[in-house]
């Protein structure tokens, strides 16, 4: 087998299990982790976005390939350093990872290809099934640095799928907060609640894939403090799944119908969500500032 084959073989029915632990947990604790219609969708989508990756997998080692083929450094790291390579590979894709992520939440373009992920008003395994469908098109773009690095896109794109079967354990409410050694280094549920709620406070918070340094360093973490409301600052009330992945797009789409001059057109397209020329609507930012002045 494969490395792919073997995690694919692995990940599925561990997914299986930690979903039906999830379940029971929520039965005996009364609580309604679940909304069927809603976990339907999560996984129908994390299939759809399966299927997109696969068609366009050779464009995206294609890219990738090239890149590894001009890259800085020659020598094969993965032959004569393994260890070493695989250290350096995780911690490329995972930084490149952050920034594809932060791009999703702060260009209002690829938020309506990310916004899919955080439409689900609840918060279990089978959100970590709720992929952005259209992401495939463009994700391979953001690890072109590290294939410039000296590595292959079959390597980089295995540790961006080992990285995101650990993200699937993030997506519960029934995994409290870790021990504090762990909380400081690598993305935990809890820190994962903060992401995926709509609360002013954590909006736009806490995009690190397996390790949460990057969101410190770069000013985007938040802690769990209160109660996460999980969702969209809208919701879209809907389980059709066409509905689910363009609902962003067509809102986009009215906006930039609007009467105005060009530039607002532009900016309906790359400013973060939420930007409007006259203030009507407002960006994360905007919320916070506003939210600070009312307390």
């Amino acid at each position: 087998m494969t490395k792919e084959e073997w995690l694919l073989a692995i990940s599925i029915p561990m997914y299986l299990v930690f979903i039906v632990t999830e379940i029971v947990i929520g039965i005996k604790q009364r609580k309604e982790l679940y909304d069927w219609k809603d976990s339907a969708i999560s996984i129908w989508m994390g299939v759809a976005g399966a299927l997109l990756d696969i068609t366009i997998k050779i464009a995206t080692f294609g890219v990738l390939d090239w890149c590894n083929r001009h890259a800085i450094y020659k020598p094969d790291l993965l032959t004569y350093y393994p260890v070493l390579a695989w250290f350096l590979v995780f911690v490329g894709q995972d930084f490149c990872f952050y920034w594809l992520h932060r791009s999703e939440h702060y260009s209002r373009i690829l938020w309506a290809v990310h916004s899919n992920h955080h439409s689900s008003e609840k918060y279990n395994f089978t959100v970590a099934l709720r992929s952005s469908v259209l992401q495939p098109l463009y994700r391979f773009m953001f690890y072109i640095p590290v294939a410039f690095l000296g590595f292959d896109g079959l390597t980089i794109m295995f540790m961006y799928a080992v990285n995101q079967f650990y993200q699937f354990f993030l997506h519960t409410e029934t995994i409290p907060k870790l021990p504090n050694w762990y909380e400081a280094i690598f993305v935990t549920p809890s820190h994962h609640r903060v992401h995926h709620a709509s609360n002013v406070a954590y909006l736009d918070k806490n995009m690190g894939q397996v390790l949460i340094i990057w969101d410190k360093l770069f000013g985007t973490f938040e802690k769990e403090t209160e109660a996460p409301r999980y969702g969209l600052t809208s919701n879209i009330k809907t389980y059709h799944p066409l509905k689910v992945i363009f609902h962003e797009w067509v809102k986009i789409f009215k906006d930039i119908n609007k009467p105005g001059p060009f530039m607002n057109k532009l900016k309906y397209l790359f400013m973060p969500p939420g930007w409007s020329p006259d203030g009507s609507t407002k960006t994360s930012a905007q919320l916070r500032l506003i939210e600070k002045q009312n307390n």
